[in-house]
């Protein structure tokens, strides 16, 4: 199967908030290549001292993403791009943001990135994809199999890190947990890891429901542990319904600021009283919007993490 592939040339300062941009507009799997090089952290956690010496940085970035919708409907797409592209471009600068077409099999993008994914530790949690090997030094530590497929969700992103920590914090052995927009489900299956009882879990892509049920297998989970529902809780009544309503100690959402806002007051419908709510994915120029909506649904602000430029939000129902 032939894919279309769109490339947005920007420029790497801009890379974060064009791809944010983009997933905003539901498009998901952005993809980006540019000649930045490896911070010391990024070397740490690719278990690698000396890089080979790679292109000088241009400053270039270029956004790769994918559809397979029909023509009228891909059309419709790349117009909001645009437009949306304009109107960052008229508060920020993202270069010249040309969009260029062009074609791709399955295999080029669903596969290629294995060769940047490698083990790493989120403080001393190892994550590690199902093509890399435990060493010896590592077997008695905790270990997290975690194949992202086409979902989102390695545990490389800072936004990940900060809801991964925040778990850790809370979770306990009777934890219930509702995860919105799992991906790959690595949130859930790490509380689990630490001692949840059961996750419940919802995602808009159902390229979500195999890379799931793959992960919760090569952790040895139970899948009656982690039950995944394909469908938008915000605005889906079924969908509220099945997950239920006061039934969570802890509720994880590591999406987009502009998601996380109608989604507050929906979710704290499904939480226990003295429940807490993680928040991430949220750009710090963001927090502020996300702590009003937060302290809107009623809920106590208990913490606020950063990573980067990136915030996890904290809240609590009294």
């Amino acid at each position: 199967m032939k894919w279309n592939r769109y490339t947005v040339k920007t420029i790497t300062e801009a890379e974060d908030m064009v791809s944010c941009t983009l997933q905003e507009l539901g498009i998901e799997g952005v993809e980006i290549v540019d000649k930045k090089p490896l911070s010391e952290e990024e070397k740490e956690q690719m278990f690698v001292d000396i890089m080979p010496e790679g292109p000088s940085d241009d400053g270039i970035a270029y956004l790769n993403f994918y559809l397979d919708a029909e023509e009228e409907q891909q059309e419709e797409i790349l117009v909001r791009v645009r437009e949306a592209l304009d109107e960052l471009s008229s508060f920020m600068d993202i270069g010249e943001a040309s969009i260029e077409r062009s074609q791709t099999e399955d295999k080029d993008w669903i596969n290629n990135w294995k060769q940047y994914f490698h083990q790493f530790y989120v403080d001393d949690i190892l994550i590690i994809p199902s093509w890399e090997e435990v060493k010896a030094e590592d077997k008695d530590k905790m270990i997290l199999h975690i194949d992202p497929g086409t979902a989102f969700g390695t545990g490389m992103h800072e936004t990940t890190q900060l809801v991964i920590r925040q778990i850790k914090k809370y979770v306990s052995g009777n934890t219930n947990m509702l995860d919105v927009g799992t991906g790959s489900g690595i949130l859930g299956i790490v509380a689990l890891k630490m001692g949840a009882s059961h996750v419940m879990a919802t995602d808009l892509d159902p390229c979500a429901v195999p890379a799931v049920e793959d992960n919760l297998k090569a952790n040895d989970i139970c899948p009656e542990n982690f039950e995944l529902k394909i469908g938008n809780i915000i605005t889906d009544k079924e969908i509220q319904d099945w997950a239920g309503y006061e039934a969570y100690d802890l509720v994880a959402a590591n999406i987009l600021a502009d998601v996380l806002v109608p989604l507050t007051p929906v979710v704290v419908k499904h939480m226990k009283k003295g429940a807490y709510y993680i928040t991430s994915g949220i750009l710090d120029v963001k927090e502020a919007v996300v702590r009003e909506a937060v302290q809107a649904a009623g809920l106590r602000v208990v913490e606020v993490t950063r990573q980067g430029e990136w915030v996890a939000v904290t809240a609590r129902k009294e």
